[in-house]
């Protein structure tokens, strides 16, 4: 089974946090996501670049916030994550990279 180049434009990177990391304990990996992704591409660009089987997907944007840094104000871009829920016997270690 071939990769689509595609794929790779869907799935930007791991969230690797306390609160992603606690949810593996109930089969859970959280990524970063392009902000255009839908449920359906995410789950395809998951099943086939790490090879397992998604059970379901939810996603949430969080709006970007105004931040202050040496003075100078900036603002920090939306961001979209996408919590993936993998079958029972189905892993992803994403400290591995891909």
């Amino acid at each position: 089974m071939s990769q689509d180049p595609r794929h790779y434009d869907v799935i930007l990177s791991p969230v690797i946090t306390e609160k992603a990391t606690a949810a593996s304990d109930f089969n859970q990996v959280v990524f970063k996501v392009a902000k255009t992704a839908t449920k359906p591409e995410i789950k395809a660009a998951v099943e086939q670049l790490f090879d397992v089987k998604v059970e379901a997907v939810n996603t949430t944007i969080r709006k970007g916030k105004a931040k202050t840094f040496r003075g100078i104000k900036g603002r920090q871009a939306d961001l979209k994550k996408a919590i993936v829920t993998l079958a029972a016997g189905h892993k992803i270690d994403v400290t591995t990279g891909l």
